[in-house]
């Protein structure tokens, strides 16, 4: 059963800028692991690839105005909050009893800096669309009939291809990117001919950079939209809106358990 869990943090110090890189919220997110599980937390540390979870980065904002890098610190006692997907429902049972017996006393690491997790969101909040659940079957059985998917693309966007990233996304990029992370998790496969009926017909993107003392990321965001084109099965219709509503627990391409790719599908249009 996927989760995006929304976490609400308050730092009890100032939280510097070189510790708000993707590297250390991966790290923390381990840390976080290693004091229920510290087998799985040096297992998830060991994988390279296929990883069950995502990241964003600690946002102090609104949820609709997420940011992925910070030129300066984030004071104490500033509320912030942090979303963790999971795909995997193993993952989720070895973190349960965390969040069951959350003690807002308790002090994690984010680099020199301690913060505090004071609640975490796991269900559709009206002010925070980053939080929700559903099981695989249910994000199946639920999915619209719409021919129209509008997505937004809040953190930097990219993918590998040969040797390379590439910032440019493609039908086939954006959407086998899902694909394949629902067809190892949801235990209901989906065949990859169903994305040849899509096409994009609204882009409005750009480019960032994101920098770390180790290396430049280049991604994209902004919004897409992308149209069920031709005359289509409804099933085949069915399972392409499916993975669209995926999209929030898999996030998009690259780096996405560094907070790279978090992604969300909009029904206002």
């Amino acid at each position: 059963m996927p989760h995006s869990l929304v976490l609400n943090l308050t730092p009890i110090a100032p939280i510097q800028p070189g510790y708000l890189s993707g590297k250390h919220v991966h790290a923390l997110f381990l840390t976080i692991i290693n004091s229920v599980d510290p087998a799985l937390a040096t297992r998830l540390h060991e994988q390279t690839t296929d990883k069950a979870f995502t990241l964003s980065p600690i946002q102090t904002g609104r949820p609709d105005k997420v940011r992925w890098q910070h030129d300066r610190a984030i004071p104490a006692e500033t509320p912030c909050w942090w979303r963790i997907s999971l795909l995997d429902d193993a993952l989720f049972g070895h973190l349960t009893p965390l969040w069951l017996n959350l003690n807002p006393k308790h002090s994690w690491h984010l680099g020199a800096a301690d913060l505090r997790i004071t609640s975490v969101l796991g269900t559709p909040q009206p002010r925070q669309p980053w939080a929700n659940f559903a099981s695989y079957g249910q994000l199946y059985e639920e999915a619209s009939d719409r021919t129209h998917i509008d997505l937004i693309f809040a953190t930097p966007t990219a993918f590998r291809q040969q040797n390379f990233d590439t910032s440019l996304p493609s039908r086939d990029l954006v959407f086998k990117s899902w694909l394949k992370k629902w067809n190892q998790y949801s235990g209901i496969e989906f065949d990859p001919a169903i994305l040849e009926c899509i096409f994009p017909s609204y882009f409005n993107i750009y480019t960032e950079i994101v920098e770390d003392s180790r290396s430049k990321f280049i991604g994209y965001l902004g919004e897409m939209t992308f149209r069920i084109m031709g005359k289509i099965e409804p099933e085949v219709i069915k399972q392409i809106n499916t993975l669209a509503d995926f999209a929030l627990y898999a996030g998009t391409g690259r780096k996405t358990p560094m907070g790279m790719g978090m992604t969300r599908r909009h029904y206002g249009k």
